[in-house]
């Protein structure tokens, strides 16, 4: 049976976190921040990038949050590898250890995703089309870091390490909008590519290493994991560790050979230096 949610705080953290409002005002301003993420690229996009303004509404929506989840991927990389590298109360108790940095990233991260859950639903609705495993991802990640506050007597260190699988999303974002902007085959893009790879492989390692964690606490999860949490990250580690990081990773490593936007149909790349629509118009020109 999973332990009380804490009365107290322990006596290094700050009792700060342990106030609703508090907790309720960090969720806020991560959801704040990122929104305004979201619109300062728009804004900066429309006004310096020509690639951006030949790009289909949808396509600017895509850009955007890519954008957004770029600024994320480094928050949470900073944190798992803090939450990994550094001796801390992570580190020392693994299944209870917890850290007033680790609640400020647990609390902005919970607004991250309250804001990627928020986008989803609304593109949805605009562009009446649904991406079932695109929500199904999103509702894990939200209902997980929800649950991490809800239930504020376990440990950080598994959803530290869970944050730590953004560090592949800059690179992401950066091959996206490089693809876009018809810089797919210059020797950038490319090697942009390979270190995503890696890092699509270096999750898989990551989520295995995960497992190794809660095999060898498994009796302490069982004790101070609410149920649900207990649920909702098993199921979600082994989407991942099965599913979603395999394919993502065979995807990323196709697309090195075979430059195409798999997010909008598997359109071809541009040519090097122009958008898609440049592209077309040249063929066409050539061709006639």
């Amino acid at each position: 049976m999973a332990s009380e949610q804490h009365t107290s705080p322990p006596p290094h953290l700050s009792t700060e976190y342990f106030s609703w409002d508090y907790r309720l005002q960090l969720i806020g301003l991560g959801f704040g921040f990122y929104t305004a993420i979201f619109f300062l690229s728009h804004l900066l996009s429309v006004t310096l990038c020509r690639t951006y303004n030949s790009l289909l509404t949808k396509e600017k929506v895509f850009w955007n949050l890519a954008a957004t989840r770029a600024v994320f991927g480094i928050q949470s990389s900073v944190a798992g590898l803090r939450a990994l590298t550094e001796d801390s109360a992570l580190n020392r108790d693994r299944v209870r250890g917890q850290e007033d940095w680790s609640w400020f990233h647990i609390l902005t991260a919970t607004g991250f995703f309250v804001f990627e859950n928020v986008a989803l639903h609304a593109s949805s609705v605009v562009f009446r089309s649904f991406d079932l495993p695109l929500a199904t991802h999103h509702f894990f990640a939200l209902s997980g870091f929800a649950g991490a506050v809800l239930w504020d007597s376990q440990g950080h260190f598994l959803a530290m390490v869970t944050l730590l699988l953004e560090m592949s999303t800059p690179f992401t974002c950066i091959s996206w909008m490089l693809l876009k902007a018809g810089w797919a085959r210059t020797l950038f893009w490319k090697g942009n590519q390979w270190v995503m790879i890696h890092l699509f492989h270096c999750r898989m390692v990551l989520t295995y290493y995960m497992w190794w964690v809660t095999v060898t606490h498994w009796g302490e999860i069982n004790s101070h994991f609410a149920m649900p949490q207990r649920l909702l990250f098993f199921s979600g580690l082994a989407l991942l560790t099965v599913i979603i990081n395999p394919i993502w990773t065979h995807k990323k490593t196709m697309q090195l050979l075979n430059p195409v936007d798999w997010n909008f149909g598997n359109k071809a790349a541009p040519l090097n230096g122009t958008t898609e629509s440049q592209s077309k118009v040249s063929m066409k020109q050539h061709a006639n």
